[in-house]
């Protein structure tokens, strides 16, 4: 009994640390407009495949590194239908001063 009391117990130790925690970021916040700032960098950009175009004159919105609950994750990209006399202004990252500022993307006239 004792033998498999220690098996177990290395085995839930071994699973254990293969766990992987994240610590969360401080809070973020509107600049009063369409930009979430936080103090975190954007991950690497993610190298999305583009799937076939679903109909002619798709326009194709890429992904982007979005902010949620404290961290960056992925918002994959999707085929939109083109607006006439719009272009599309994707999201981004600027950095300012130390801090990251995610413009949200959108159609603009123009």
């Amino acid at each position: 009994m004792k033998r498999l009391t220690l098996a177990f117990a290395l085995a839930s130790s071994a699973l254990l640390s293969a766990c992987v925690v994240v610590p969360a970021h401080r809070a973020d916040y509107y600049d009063g407009g369409s930009t979430i700032v936080v103090d975190a960098p954007p991950p690497a950009p993610y190298a999305e495949v583009v799937p076939v175009m679903p109909y002619p004159g798709a326009v194709w919105i890429s992904g982007y590194w979005g902010w949620s609950g404290g961290r960056h994750h992925w918002v994959p990209g999707y085929y939109e239908r083109p607006r006439p006399g719009y272009r599309y202004e994707p999201h981004r990252w600027d950095n300012r001063g130390g801090r990251w500022h995610l413009r949200i993307g959108g159609w603009v006239r123009g």
